[in-house]
């Protein structure tokens, strides 16, 4: 797990690799993948020797160069692309044409790494929807490209990992048929950034956390992801997946093993996955009778943002307008171990909210006794926030005196910025793609992990599934009603970003 913008990082380069990313034209490639990989030349973090192999259908070789520089003026202007810098850049990209579901793509492709010599390495980007993960993973197999005799083959792959636990197996099945799991690299991009993995540091570099990080201090604990967005251009996939599968089976459920889990005895990726693990282990299970007093889902509602009228979920281009699909979702989890037995986890995610805001918040227990429990002066509940964005770092609210002749309380908030300038913090895919090319696989989902996630929450998709109607809540507010009886034995109850 690495930081490329750190003081010294950009000495590790790593070796010769072909880079090879199947979807070469589409959305991901020139929004993420192509400005994260010139920043990463940029620093040094790929080898000058490497390549970019784009798989490419109906487009010449130029034409393809072309996108890619198209895309980079319209989604990453900040990488200025001057006649010199874009000469060396695109003397990288390199073309291989043909179908996904054609055996000679792969030949052609396998023709094309051999033409580099002796650098045999290859990364293989699936930047492809995830049906045709498979197509991809045997294609490469027949055609050799997996066997790892005289460099590395590393495949990489985005979420969602399967839609339920059934298609998660398969999928599993599939891609370790054709590849060992060791070369698979499941990638969640929330993991990478820097603020998040920073949540580790904060745990197990500070000697202050560890009495703390328990039952007996600790009331609850919420994650939350907060969007001010709509669905945007994402109705086909998101009238399928919905905020739960979208964003609590995988990313917040991955934040909340980094939160909870105990030490790994070395700083190894499978150390920490190991750990991980248990605590998907120690999730209670939901019962049918017990997952709408545990859960909550919600849908948007017109309304207003930033001065603008916003249009209902049902309203947005390509969703049904009787769609039942939550835009909304929490989940309230318990972990059956020493540490944490009784501590609510709530993990929440919603689009069309007030604020954008992604947070880990941990609040603590209220004292035994309060000296200064007056009607004049109630103290509020202590709480140590994790903003992971925007404008990352750590809040600790407590409790102070008011100035003057007064015992009355009033509320300090602590504030320890992670990064002074944004410029500093490393883009996810920069962090993500470096430890593929090498092999660091800590921040990356295991095929265990994935199967246990989607097993704790089969029984609330299967509660689910067949609703008719759904609770609505007005864009850009906070009226969601039920939140407040999902927290309301909670220390301080609903905590909503400001």
């Amino acid at each position: 797990m690495s930081t490329p913008h750190d003081q010294g990082f950009c000495n590790e380069t790593a070796d010769p690799a072909n880079i090879v990313i199947f979807g070469a034209t589409g959305d991901l490639t020139k929004r993420k993948l192509m400005p994260a990989l010139v920043r990463m030349i940029d620093c040094g973090l790929v080898h000058p020797e490497s390549r970019i192999i784009g798989v490419v259908r109906d487009m010449s070789v130029d034409e393809w160069r072309q996108l890619v520089r198209d895309g980079l003026a319209e989604f990453a202007p900040e990488v200025s692309m001057d006649e010199v810098r874009w000469q060396a850049f695109s003397a990288l990209l390199k073309m291989v044409p043909g179908d996904l579901d054609d055996e000679t793509t792969y030949n052609r492709l396998a023709e094309s790494l051999e033409q580099l010599g002796g650098r045999k390495n290859a990364m293989f980007y699936c930047a492809i929807p995830p049906r045709w993960y498979r197509v991809a993973a045997q294609g490469l197999n027949r055609a050799g490209l997996t066997a790892q005799d005289e460099g590395y083959r590393r495949l990489v792959i985005e979420k969602p990992f399967g839609m339920n636990l059934d298609s998660a197996r398969e999928l599993n099945r599939e891609l370790q048929s054709f590849i060992d799991e060791s070369q698979i690299y499941r990638i969640d991009h929330y993991l990478g950034k820097e603020s998040v993995q920073n949540l580790l540091v904060y745990r197990f570099a500070n000697s202050i956390m560890e009495p703390l990080w328990n039952r007996n201090y600790i009331d609850h604990i919420q994650i939350s992801v907060a969007e001010t967005l709509g669905i945007e251009y994402r109705a086909p996939y998101y009238e399928n997946a919905g905020a739960l599968r979208d964003m609590i089976q995988s990313h917040l459920m991955q934040l909340m093993t980094l939160v909870a889990m105990e030490p790994p005895v070395e700083f190894t990726a499978n150390a920490v996955r190991d750990e991980k693990m248990k605590v998907l282990r120690a999730v209670r299970r939901f019962e049918p009778q017990t997952v709408s007093e545990q859960t909550v889902a919600a849908q948007y509602a017109a309304g207003h943002i930033d001065g603008e009228d916003t249009p209902a979920y049902v309203m947005e281009d390509g969703v049904a307008p009787d769609s039942a699909t939550e835009t909304f979702a929490a989940v309230r989890f318990q972990i059956d171990n020493w540490r944490w037995q009784g501590v609510p986890f709530i993990l929440w995610s919603g689009k069309r909210l007030e604020n954008k805001a992604s947070e880990v918040m941990i609040r603590f227990r209220k004292p035994p006794f309060n000296l200064f429990d007056t009607q004049a002066s109630v103290p509020a509940a202590n709480a140590l926030v994790f903003r992971l964005q925007p404008e990352a770092g750590v809040v600790l609210r407590m409790n102070a005196k008011q100035p003057g002749l007064t015992t009355d309380i009033q509320r300090l908030v602590m504030r320890a910025p992670y990064a002074n300038d944004d410029a500093d913090v490393a883009d996810a895919y920069e962090i993500l793609m470096h430890d593929v090319l090498t092999g660091d696989s800590t921040l990356f989902s295991r095929s265990d992990e994935v199967e246990e996630s989607w097993e704790i929450v089969e029984p609330i998709l299967d509660n689910w599934k067949d609703r008719v109607s759904i609770e609505r809540y007005r864009a850009g507010t906070w009226d969601i009603s039920a939140m407040d009886a999902l927290t309301r034995d909670c220390v301080g109850g609903w905590h909503r970003p400001s």
